[in-house]
Order: structure tokens, then C-alpha cells, then sequence
């Protein structure tokens, strides 16, 4: 363990300290008048956070309060304690800006080194960091987890495949650190190349960025004989450090002591019984720079409290199953796009790259889902291709409950990112 007085506290010593931080991260964010308008309208201070179930009393923050925000006006400290500022892509709308103080940045690379060596990173590997430098999070604050454990950062960012194989046979790192999706890219990379996937030297993934399933875990490990664990942060709470599975991968554990996170119905917004899904909640316990209460994430997880074979005492989640604002309503079914990569890897010979394309040439939803198959599959055998076809279709019928259209396509004709994958092309807006 990183910190194991930290990852180890009994129960009701954490929840002792999480109210602490609570009433003090309340009282912090009456310096910025977004909270300060509402905590004052609503008479509420840290004098009315009595248990940790008040925290239910506070106001939510969401992306669009941060938009309206543009670019810092949720700082809690003045611009010049800032150390550095990161931001979202932008792709759904305005940028969001986060900012960072020099002690935020501390506890930043504190908290990803905590989860890189749950999930097996030593003093002396070497990792290839094949995530985005910049704005984006997750290259920095992995880098500098990785500098916090001793280990020694390749940083190639993203992109530019041929040269992450070429770089990673030279220097021979032990960990990937990277999307899942692109993990997979690499594989198909090598082999193109005419290398083994398997015979690389990467014996351990650290992936997030995106949501993604078991069985792409498996695929992952399969094509490229690794371990691949699971890490979850976002950009508005930290960046990646939230959560991360240590070896026994029974899950993500949450670093409780400077994260409250609630598990909520998306619809009621009340709290829903534990192990069942719902929306992410985060309260940022110790950000300096930007207290950030009661974010709604829009991330769908489960939450767990019973005991892990590791001997961490943290709440654990579940992988993201999916966002409440990339879920599909298709005649009337909601659906989201990992329940078609469950269905997919379930029939073998498909692989994880798929383009789910929505549209509705009447009154009613169809649904068309490009699928990648593995080469030797492939066939001019035209009753071959169809019963594939079908038996896809039914499997996405039983995970997803709906009917949908499959087309297979060949190896490589869907378009790979070096970012998150984009898996859905929802063209009925176009003709509403």
C-alpha cells in the first residue's frame, strides 16, 4: 500500500475525519459566491453540518453552473495562489477550467500514486503514459503519481501508434498507462508490424478515460497478456485519483478521506439502496482552489461496503456503466452504448470496435450497429455472415432489450482514437 494509515482507517474513524473536512469545505466555499448565494439563502454553514447525512442539505453543482461560471469564477483562493489550470475538451459545449493550487497538486499526485500501486506499480518499473498531454488531466496527474512512487515516466502522450511500439521496444516499460480503447489500437498496431501483441514487455495497464466492460478487460489482457486494472477521476473533482482497483479487482476503491461520494437516483435524486446503480455524487473534501459541492457527475456506478481481500477499509464502486447523458432512449427503452459492447463480446469472433448509429427515418427509432469482426472470420460465405449477424442481434436483445440492425465490417474500417472512443452517431436530430 501507498499510504496504508490513510487507505486502513477504521470506519468510523474516516467518517469522524470526512465530517471535518465537510465543515470545513463548507465553510471554504463561502468565499465563492456561487455557494455563497445559496448557502445564504438557505441558512446553511458548517454549524448545520451535524452527521455526514447533511450533506444532503447542500446545493448541487453541475457542468452547466460551471459554464456559467466561465472560465474561474468557482476559484475559492485568489488567481495568483493558483499553480496550474486544466480543462475539458470542450467537445459538448463550452470548456470547463479547473484550477489548482500547490498543495491541490500535492494531494493530486499523492492520490494517483495510491492507485498505481494497488493495482501493482513498483519503485522500479518504468511506464508509458500514451494518454493526452494539456488541458486534459489525466497525462499530468498520472505523471507526477508516477514520479511520487519512484518509478520512471516514458511520456509519449497520445497518438502516433507505430511510434508508442517502436519506443516501448526500446525502453521496455512494465506499465501502459492509457484508454482502453486504445490499448487495443496498440495491439492491432504491433500486429500490423508484424509483432506479437503478446511479447511486448508491458506486463500491467492502468486504463480510464472512458467507460468500458469486463469483457474488454478480457480482450485486453488476452490480445496483449497483461493485467488491466480500472481507474476513475474526472476533470471537475481532481482528474484520475478518485478511485482504482488494487490487485483483488473486486472493485474501485474511493478515497474516502478526501472524497463524500452519494450514489443517487438520477430522476428522484434521493440515495439508492446500496449495490444498486445510480448517479456518482462527488464532494471534494480538501481541493483548495475549487471546493466543488455535491458535483453531479452524471456517471452511472454502484457502490460497495463489504470487505476487500486487500485489507483496504474504503468504500468501493463499480466500474461506470454508463453516463446519464450519453444513455439512448430507443422507443422508449433506455439503453447505453457499454450494454452493446457486453453484447458484442459475448459472440465470439467480434471484437470492442463498434459504432452504434441512431436515426429515425419515420415516426420510430431504428438503431444500425457497425461491428468489427476479427479477420479469420471474416467470409464471402454470405449465410455465414448472416447467421453472425443474427446471433449478434439477439445477444443485443437480451443485454440491451432492444432490436438493432448489424452490419459487419472489415478489420480497421472504424475509425480508432487516441482519446475516448467515440461510439454513438445519434443522427435524429436531424430529422425531428
Amino acid at each position: 500500500m501507498w499510504d496504508r494509515a490513510a487507505e486502513t482507517l477504521p470506519r468510523a474513524e474516516r467518517e469522524a475525519l470526512q465530517l471535518e473536512r465537510l465543515r470545513a469545505q463548507v465553510e471554504r466555499a463561502r468565499r465563492v459566491p456561487f455557494y455563497r448565494d445559496i448557502l445564504n439563502h438557505r441558512e446553511l454553514g458548517p454549524h448545520s453540518i451535524r452527521s455526514l447525512d447533511d450533506v444532503r442539505r447542500l446545493p448541487f453543482t453541475t457542468k452547466d453552473d460551471m459554464r456559467r461560471q466561465h472560465p474561474l469564477g468557482l476559484l475559492a483562493v485568489p488567481r495568483k495562489e493558483l499553480a496550474r489550470i486544466h480543462g475539458s475538451s470542450g467537445t459538448t459545449g463550452k470548456p470547463t477550467f479547473v484550477g489548482y493550487t500547490a498543495g491541490d497538486l500535492q494531494i493530486w499526485s499523492d492520490l494517483c500514486a495510491r492507485f498505481l500501486v494497488a493495482g501493482g506499480l513498483r519503485p522500479e518499473y518504468t511506464a508509458q503514459v500514451a494518454f493526452g498531454y494539456g488541458l486534459f488531466t489525466g497525462g499530468f496527474g498520472l505523471h507526477y503519481g508516477i514520479e511520487k512512487v519512484g518509478a520512471a515516466v516514458i511520456p509519449v502522450a497520445a497518438g502516433n501508434t507505430r511510434r508508442q511500439l517502436e519506443i516501448m521496444r526500446d525502453l521496455d516499460p512494465e506499465v501502459l498507462i492509457c484508454t482502453p480503447s486504445y490499448a487495443l489500437t496498440i495491439a492491432d498496431t504491433a500486429r500490423e508490424m508484424g509483432l506479437e501483441p503478446r511479447a511486448l514487455p508491458i506486463r500491467i495497464g492502468h486504463f480510464g478515460g472512458e467507460p468500458w466492460t469486463e469483457d474488454m478487460r478480457r480482450e485486453i489482457e488476452e490480445q496483449l497478456d497483461i493485467q488491466a486494472f480500472n481507474n476513475y477521476g474526472l476533470s471537475e473533482i481532481i482528474g484520475p485519483g478518485v478511485s482504482g482497483e488494487c490487485m483483488a479487482r473486486t472493485g474501485m476503491h474511493i478515497q474516502e478521506d478526501h472524497f463524500l461520494v452519494e450514489c443517487l437516483d438520477p430522476e428522484t435524486l434521493e440515495p439508492v439502496p446500496e449495490g444498486e446503480p445510480g448517479e456518482l455524487v462527488i464532494t471534494a473534501l480538501t481541493r483548495e482552489a475549487m471546493p466543488m459541492i455535491r458535483y453531479r457527475t452524471r456517471d452511472i456506478a454502484r457502490l460497495y461496503r463489504d470487505p476487500c481481500p486487500c485489507g483496504r477499509t474504503t468504500l468501493r464502486m463499480s466500474r461506470v456503466t454508463g453516463r446519464t447523458d450519453d444513455m439512448l432512449i430507443i422507443r422508449g427503452v433506455n439503453v447505453f452504448p457499454s450494454q452493446i459492447e457486453e453484447a458484442l463480446l459475448r459472440v465470439e469472433g467480434t471484437t470492442p470496435h463498434y459504432l452504434i448509429e441512431v436515426s429515425r427515418p419515420g415516426t420510430l427509432d431504428e438503431v444500425h450497429v457497425k461491428v468489427e469482426i476479427h479477420p479469420e472470420i471474416f467470409s464471402d460465405r454470405m449465410d455465414r455472415m448472416q447467421a453472425l449477424c443474427e446471433r449478434i442481434s439477439r445477444e443485443i436483445q437480451t443485454v440491451a432489450g432492444i432490436r438493432a440492425h448489424v452490419d459487419l465490417v472489415e478489420p480497421r474500417s472504424i475509425e480508432r482514437f487516441v482519446g475516448k472512443a467515440k461510439r454513438v452517431l445519434d443522427k435524429r436530430g436531424l430529422t425531428d
